[in-house]
């Protein structure tokens, strides 16, 4: 590859050869941005810097890695998740801006239904990197929170970010209610896996080829965890409840029904996501 003497140099290259690749060329800056410690002000005042050629080297190795394929977040370890860093690899989903969503509208239902102060216990299903769990723990600190999921190694990963955080969760090892059996929870909260098999040729590469298909696909359309949870969650739960689920975007009938089901008094309610696509089903089990 080229040598470049300025960090505005480099830059111009990796985003035209990201581009040429098929890829977004403002990759280039988060990862070098990354590479240097700085924020994207910092970058832009370090434009004309000299780049060293072991930042270079480093810079164009993660340019490769990147444009074959491998998402950014798992080249750099970090995603920021509601304006804190989580460390992810392989074997965690990289937390989406939309999973930010849950947990605002999570907040504002347990604060109507239960109460802002009152001492709740949180179970968050399939945690992953632990950034739904983490996160109510910290915009929540009265509540007691327990994280599950399937995969040791995703716990593993969650547990490093929950001590980042300075957040006291139990986490457990185990499939859906499985690890939360004879207690009772006030509010359950979880995005379970639920794209489809079919789905999966409509599907970026980026997706695909690297981050853990155990977290992304599920039988039965996708459905068949909302269809369990649904089943198993009613001896589970205090009185009032609150259920909180991220779902794909044309599962919002299918995954109220499940509830609707199990929970026949309940307020169910199919929640739109900011680029107004269905992407939430609580359900509000009162006293």
């Amino acid at each position: 590859m080229m040598k470049h003497k300025t960090i505005f140099e480099a830059l111009k290259w990796a985003s035209s050869y990201l581009v040429d690749k098929g890829r977004d060329e403002n990759a280039a800056r988060l990862l070098l941005q990354h590479i240097l410690q700085t924020n994207y002000s910092g970058l832009m005042m370090r434009m004309h810097d000299a780049i060293s050629n072991e930042t270079l080297e480093q810079f164009e190795n993660y340019v490769e890695q990147h444009a074959k394929g491998r998402p950014v977040q798992y080249i750099t370890g970090v995603e920021e998740f509601y304006g804190r860093q989580f460390t992810v690899n392989e074997s965690v989903l990289i937390p989406r801006p939309e999973t930010e969503e849950l947990i605002v509208a999570a907040q504002e239902r347990i604060h109507k239904l239960i109460g802002k102060a009152a001492p709740i216990k949180i179970a968050d299903i399939g945690t992953g990197s632990g950034a739904i769990a983490i996160t109510m723990k910290c915009e929540m600190p009265n509540a007691e929170i327990t994280a599950t999921d399937i995969s040791e190694s995703a716990l593993e990963i969650a547990r490093l970010n929950a001590k980042q955080h300075n957040a006291q969760i139990d986490f457990r090892l185990g499939d859906l209610t499985e690890p939360l059996q004879n207690e009772k929870w006030d509010v359950i909260l979880s995005n379970p896996p639920y794209i489809s098999y079919d789905e999966a040729k409509e599907m970026s590469e980026v997706v695909l080829e690297h981050e853990p298909h155990s977290a992304l696909f599920a039988e039965e359309d996708g459905l068949i965890l909302y269809r369990k949870l649904a089943e198993q969650l009613p001896p589970l739960l205090k009185k009032p409840a609150l259920i909180g689920v991220e779902i794909g975007h044309l599962q919002g009938e299918a995954v109220a029904n499940f509830f609707k089901s199990s929970f026949p008094e309940a307020k169910i309610q199919i929640i739109k996501d900011i680029n107004q696509k269905n992407r939430f089903v609580f359900c509000e089990i009162d006293v």
